[in-house]
């Protein structure tokens, strides 16, 4: 039988059960269902915007993405395929809920392992309830947790995937960063390194869209984007000196109660730098979110993820040039070696 002659939706679901067989886990049967579901709303972009009953913003934001996803592909090299080309409406307020947990004591995430994508450091639902009720479980078993709303979800280029009604009220910066980031995991993805993965397409995200901004002449856009980047790197330095500090903490082999209370005194330290940030700013700063909430170990190793390598991914386009071709070919090659030397090229010896 030839596989590309059954229908996508019905090969998706073959896809996914023969997962869930060789894996042993029905949590992949409800990842099916989501992603049948996603699949089946989708309408091609240019359909939604020829309709006469489309959102006049919603029309605005979708002629956006088209600009933006041809962007992608012609000039920073990004593949030339049908994800982002097509609109689906999931009816919430986000896709996928994730959820990530870290121990008491340690500020690296628990690993989830699965066929084709490898070794995560999150669990994601399509249905919020499941997601918290597995957060619950890992509370109970004394991880710390965070479950996370998601607006944007891709399938690592396996499927055509959409841009969502979640994303649309984004600005159009916005849209071009999720785009050019979620096209640079198609480009490649590297199993069991999220770090890697991670900070692979935030580089190109931010390469991407300045040039963006500078190919529509948008200089105050780009100077403002520039300072909110400031701002938020910042803040992750602020996040790294934490989880830094906390790692040097629980290695100590102290006891228990001190080990609680030297955390806390650490969590306290950092909202006040945090809330002296924000005062600097002049009230609003990023992850104004998270410090609403109680902090801990799991919100921390979110973070890292995305950015520990970021610094070893810019100094190779700079050795380039900014010439992208080349460098997607020069990461090529980094990914194929071992991880140990993968990571003191890129990531400073994680």
């Amino acid at each position: 039988m030839n596989i590309n002659s059954i229908p996508t939706a019905v090969r998706a679901a073959l896809v996914v059960a023969v997962l869930c067989y060789v894996s042993g886990g029905c949590y992949l049967l409800q990842s099916a269902e989501g992603q049948l579901q996603l699949m089946s709303k989708r309408r091609p972009i240019t359909q939604v915007i020829d309709a006469p009953t489309t959102p006049a913003t919603l029309r605005s934001q979708l002629e956006a993405v088209a600009s933006i996803r041809d962007f992608a592909s012609k000039q920073l090299a990004l593949p030339d395929n049908g994800s982002y080309r097509s609109y689906a409406d999931v009816g919430r307020p986000y896709v996928v809920w994730n959820v990530v947990a870290a121990p008491e004591f340690s500020v690296d995430p628990k690993q989830w392992c699965y066929p084709i994508v490898g070794c995560v450091a999150y669990r994601g639902y399509f249905v919020e309830a499941r997601a918290r009720k597995f957060a619950a479980r890992q509370r109970a078993g004394g991880l710390d947790v965070v479950v996370a709303g998601t607006a944007a979800y891709s399938t690592l280029g396996h499927f055509d995937d959409p841009i969502l009604n979640t994303m649309v009220e984004w600005d159009d910066v916005e849209l071009a960063s999720i785009v050019f980031h979620e096209l640079t995991h198609q480009l490649l993805y590297v199993a069991n390194d999220a770090s890697f993965n991670e900070a692979l397409a935030t580089t190109v995200e931010e390469e991407g869209v300045k040039r963006w901004l500078q190919a529509q002449g948008r200089d105050q856009d780009l100077a403002r984007h520039r300072l909110e980047q400031q701002h938020y790197l910042e803040v992750i330095d602020l996040l790294g000196a934490t989880r830094d500090k906390l790692r040097v903490i629980y290695a100590a082999q102290e006891p228990v109660e001190e080990l609680r209370a030297d955390k806390r005194k650490a969590f306290a330290q950092m909202r006040d730098a945090y809330a002296a940030l924000r005062e600097r700013w002049g009230g609003h700063a990023p992850f104004d979110a998270w410090f609403d909430h109680d902090i801990n170990n799991a919100h921390l190793a979110s973070v890292a993820t995305y950015f520990v390598c970021v610094p070893g991914f810019e100094r190779e386009l700079r050795a380039v040039d900014g010439d992208l071709p080349a460098f997607y070919r020069r990461v090529r090659e980094i990914a194929k070696m071992p991880q140990q030397a993968r990571d003191a090229l890129v990531c400073g010896g994680r």
